[in-house]
């Protein structure tokens, strides 16, 4: 399993192997692999596991179990701990954005980083947040802040994902249908402005070419498929026949 160099996510004492499974699955989506455990209490190669990291299952493979939090992260030059609470400590917090960015900065410079995540009915001690450079503190509703652990890698890796690639331009999807070529769409607006004209629509003539224009762009900016332009043809021969039927 290859990927490019990334921090390793790190489960201090994790109590299910299910919770594990899922937390390998979270990971896998975020294109994260490195997963170490620390004095785990189950298998996590246990059925419950895979089975729960639905097809992730490469990722607790390669997993590796460590007697210590220390020994866990005795290789890495930066270590980020999550936590939803106060520990009163001089450290930085930053947010998981915030931290993905300076992750990716660390990875730049070929520094060996790790993110630490608690028990699931704890969270991390104190001990094992001394050890780490930086605390990541999710920024969530006041009134209810409960993660369970694969939201937490999840949303850590997410920002990770995310910062690792430009923001993809805004696209819209068009199933299986062709987008309209100008041909196609400029017989449509022939069709509409024929129709608009016949009913009286354009009722002041020197108001005609302006008004013409700015239907056009509402529609050019629909990027309309060839199924859509054939619909709104139904629709305005509909309009028509219903007009005359009661002319």
């Amino acid at each position: 399993m290859n990927a490019a160099p990334a921090p390793a996510i790190i489960l201090v004492r994790p109590q299910l192997a299910e919770n594990v499974g899922t937390t390998a699955r979270a990971m896998l989506n975020c294109g994260l692999v490195e997963l170490r455990l620390v004095e785990p209490r189950e298998d996590w190669l246990c059925q419950k596991a895979v089975a729960a990291s639905s097809g992730a299952d490469a990722v607790l493979k390669a997993a590796r179990a460590f007697s210590s939090t220390e020994e866990a992260i005795a290789d890495l030059h930066r270590v980020y701990a999550t936590t939803g609470r106060n520990r009163f400590m001089v450290k930085p917090v930053v947010t998981p954005r915030q931290a993905a960015a300076e992750l990716r900065a660390h990875v730049a410079g070929a520094l060996n980083t790790g993110v630490l995540f608690g028990p699931e009915r704890t969270g991390l001690e104190n001990d094992d947040v001394s050890l780490a450079d930086v605390v990541i503190t999710v920024p969530l509703n006041p009134d209810y802040c409960s993660l369970n652990l694969a939201q937490s890698v999840l949303l850590v890796g997410y920002e990770w994902f995310q910062a690792g690639d430009p923001a993809e331009p805004r696209a819209m999807t068009k199933g299986a249908a062709p987008v309209a070529d100008k041909a196609q769409l400029i017989g449509f607006f022939q069709h509409l402005e024929r129709e608009l004209d016949d009913c009286g629509f354009f009722r002041v003539g020197e108001k005609r070419p302006s008004m013409v224009r700015n239907i056009r762009n509402m529609f050019e900016r629909a990027d309309l498929t060839q199924q859509e332009l054939r619909t709104l043809h139904g629709i305005i021969h509909e309009l028509v026949t219903f007009r005359k039927s009661k002319g």
